[in-house]
C-alpha cells in the first residue's frame, strides 16, 4: 500500500469512515494506523435493469400511481458522496438497483424462482445534495442463488457519476450477515477494502432501520 493510500484516523473520521471500520473489526481490534482507499470498484452484475421506468425516485418502497407498497423490511440508507480528500461531492449521479426481499430482481435474465414484487420500485436515480449527502428508503433486499454452490447475501448496487471523477460502480453489503462470509465477490476485496463496502447500522430514522454508506470517489 502506498503513502497516498494511507490515512490518518483523523482523516479517515472526517471522510466519514471511521464508524464503518469499527464496526467491522470490533471495538477491541486494532490495526495501529488505519488505512483507507476509495470505495472499491466490483462488477455491475447480469441485473442492470434494461426496461426503463417513470418512477425511480428516492422511495423504493412504492410505485408512483399504484396503490400497494412493496413487500419485506422497510430500511433507510443515508450517506455522504465525497472524494478521497474529503471534500463533499454534489449534484452526484447516483444509480441504485437491488433484488426485492425475496431476493428477486425485475429482469428478464433473472431465473430465481422468488416471486416478483409489483410494488417495488427497484431501481432508483437520485442525486447527492450540496453537502453531498443522498437518502433512500427501501427493503432490505434477500439473499438469492448465483449458482448451485453460490449464494449472495444481501446486497444493493451502487453506480456514481459526476464529471471530472471516475464512475465507480460498487456494491454495499449489510454488517453481520453470515454469507458476507462465503460470497466470492465479497471475498476477493482485501479486509479494507471490505470494510469499506459494509455499511454501518445506525439505528432508527423516522420509526425506521437506518444504515450509513458513505461513498468515496477517488480524486481528480
Amino acid at each position: 500500500m502506498t503513502d497516498k493510500n494511507k490515512l490518518s484516523r483523523r482523516k479517515l473520521i472526517k471522510l466519514g469512515m471511521a464508524g464503518t471500520v469499527t464496526g467491522v473489526l470490533g471495538a477491541s481490534e486494532s490495526w495501529g494506523e488505519i488505512v483507507t482507499i476509495p470505495t472499491p470498484q466490483e462488477v455491475e452484475g447480469p441485473f442492470y435493469p434494461v426496461a426503463d421506468q417513470r418512477d425511480k425516485d428516492a422511495d423504493l418502497t412504492r410505485i408512483a400511481g399504484q396503490s400497494g407498497s412493496a413487500k419485506g423490511q422497510y430500511i433507510v440508507i443515508s450517506g455522504f458522496i465525497k472524494d478521497d480528500s474529503g471534500q463533499p461531492i454534489n449534484n452526484a449521479v447516483i444509480d441504485i438497483w437491488q433484488a426485492n426481499a425475496a431476493g428477486r430482481y425485475d429482469h428478464p435474465r433473472d431465473s430465481n424462482s422468488a416471486p416478483l414484487d409489483p410494488y417495488f420500485q427497484g431501481w432508483a436515480v437520485i442525486h447527492s445534495d450540496n453537502n453531498g449527502q443522498y437518502r433512500i428508503k427501501t427493503v432490505k433486499p434477500g439473499a438469492y442463488p448465483a449458482t448451485r454452490t453460490w449464494t449472495r447475501p444481501p446486497h444493493i448496487h451502487f453506480k456514481i457519476s459526476r464529471q471530472g471523477y471516475p464512475k465507480l460502480i460498487t456494491q454495499m453489503y449489510f454488517p453481520d450477515e453470515s454469507l458476507n462470509a462465503t460470497d466470492l465477490l465479497f471475498n476477493s476485496k482485501n479486509r479494507t477494502e471490505q470494510a469499506a463496502m459494509i455499511a454501518q447500522e445506525t439505528g432508527e430514522y423516522e420509526g425506521l432501520m437506518a444504515y450509513t454508506y458513505n461513498i468515496v470517489l477517488r480524486g481528480h
